[in-house]
């Protein structure tokens, strides 16, 4: 049978599974819109919708329900946008607007707000309920753009913005928004290059017996000067590592040359080495670690990995099983950051820990707040009831390092016994203080 002209028409400006319209149908709202104001520019806005995780569910209940997942969205966004607005459907699991009335910032965000609510409800498959969650970028004419490409793109930068702030967010387009994710995006090409080249360097800061001074071990710290962007903080690469997903080869490039380094220290001394909550949440990742050790041919008894609660507590299961193929392969563990998570008491009693690093904000203030002072206090009577080893983390200077002894901290760290140096720094380091007369009271420095 024949197609009309008119029938083709439709098809070109429809998405075949919803019924809404698409990109076509958008491009022509807006030129349509952008013409009528044409004598007084009067703003308008434009929204794109991204189904947060909408891909694992299709994934695990099949293409059907993710198609009917996308036809009840694509319902109750029709119920609901206002007199005069335009929804469409683009590319998966994205949805956009055409907001006629909306002018400003936060009409944006109070409409990104309603619409996040009912998209939220729960999406009825038969014989079960999916819950969803969205999130937004708007852009708003003529400030982010005068034509629809450029609104699209506007909108698909501020979306992205929102991706980067997890679940659920929205952001409204603005200049300040574009350079923080032009920036954004220049780091993570410049990082992701860095790695490839093995340009990611290790640091090494001393750990030592507060008993009489002497390093017993290194902590592995990432440090990455980029010949453009200069010095930048771990802070700040790490995250964005584990966001984008290459996490594992920075921590295994970063795990293979601080075992390398260490290798040339004094067998005693131990190598203590920060795993990511992506990495415990990897069944892979046990397996990865001690074929790199056995690559180096450094010996597992030597390592120490340190984890934190927050880490932990991503994927239980997973991490308890990475935590004791590791032990039973001699590697021992490290409870990071104690006393700052929500429930470390739970994961003492859930996990086995070899040693409990006590945070450095009770640290600082361990002689000018008696509250901090306690806190130590009852840590250190815990884990000597636990059996298991604390180091304080953050000493500055003299008076906390002794004041920790006097309490019966076993380990210290920080810029009193010395600065994070690079490996041929930390090697001359022990050659000259290594031994040394325990009396000695003075700061040991890298």
């Amino acid at each position: 049978m024949a197609v009309s002209q008119n029938e083709l028409q439709a098809m070109a400006y429809t998405d075949p599974l919803t019924g809404l319209g698409n990109r076509n149908r958008m491009r022509d709202k807006v030129m349509q819109i952008s013409a009528e104001r044409a004598s007084d520019p009067a703003p308008f806005t434009i929204g794109i919708a991204n189904l947060d995780s909408f891909k694992p569910i299709n994934d695990l209940f099949g293409s059907a329900a993710g198609d009917e997942i996308l036809c009840q969205v694509a319902h109750r966004l029709k119920a609901c946008i206002p007199d005069g607005a335009l929804v469409t459907r683009h590319d998966g699991d994205e949805f956009a607007f055409v907001l006629p009335l909306i002018f400003e910032r936060a009409s944006a965000e109070k409409f990104g707000q309603m619409i996040r609510e009912v998209l939220s409800a729960p999406y009825d498959l038969g014989d079960r309920n999916v819950r969803l969650s969205a999130s937004f970028g708007f852009a708003i004419y003529p400030f982010a753009g005068e034509d629809c490409e450029e609104l699209l793109k506007s909108a698909e930068t501020a979306l992205y913005r929102s991706k980067r702030r997890g679940r659920g967010q929205i952001t409204v387009y603005s200049r300040e928004i574009a350079q923080e994710m032009k920036r954004a995006t220049q780091l993570e090409q410049a990082l992701r290059n860095a790695i490839i080249s093995d340009a990611i360097d290790v640091h090494f800061q001393p750990i030592v017996s507060l008993a009489n001074n002497q390093v017993v071990g290194f902590e592995a710290l990432a440090r990455w000067n980029d010949p453009d962007l200069g010095f930048v903080s771990p802070g700040v690469f790490v995250p964005l590592a584990e966001e984008r997903g290459f996490i594992d080869a920075l921590s295994e490039a970063l795990l293979r040359k601080a075992a390398e380094a260490a290798l040339s220290w004094p067998r005693e001394l131990f190598l203590s080495f920060n795993l990511s909550s992506a990495q415990l949440m990897d069944p892979g990742t046990s397996t990865s670690i001690l074929s790199i050790l056995g690559r180096v041919g450094f010996d597992p008894h030597r390592l120490e990995l340190e984890i934190t609660e927050t880490a932990v507590m991503s994927s239980a299961d997973t991490a308890h099983r990475i935590i004791s193929d590791l032990r039973a392969a001699g590697v021992r563990i490290s409870l990071d950051d104690f006393g700052t998570g929500q429930s470390s008491l739970g994961r003492l009693r859930d996990f086995i820990f070899d040693k409990i690093k006590i945070d450095r904000a009770f640290v600082s203030r361990i002689n000018s707040d008696r509250a901090s002072e306690h806190i130590i206090k009852a840590i250190l009577a815990m884990c000597e009831g636990l059996e298991l080893e604390v180091v304080a983390e953050g000493i500055e200077d003299y008076s906390e390092a002794v004041k920790l002894r006097t309490l019966g901290c076993g380990m210290g760290q920080g810029y009193h016994f010395g600065r994070p140096a690079d490996g041929i720094a930390t090697l001359r380091f022990l050659h000259e203080n290594y031994y040394y007369d325990t009396s000695a009271q003075d700061r040991v420095s890298a």
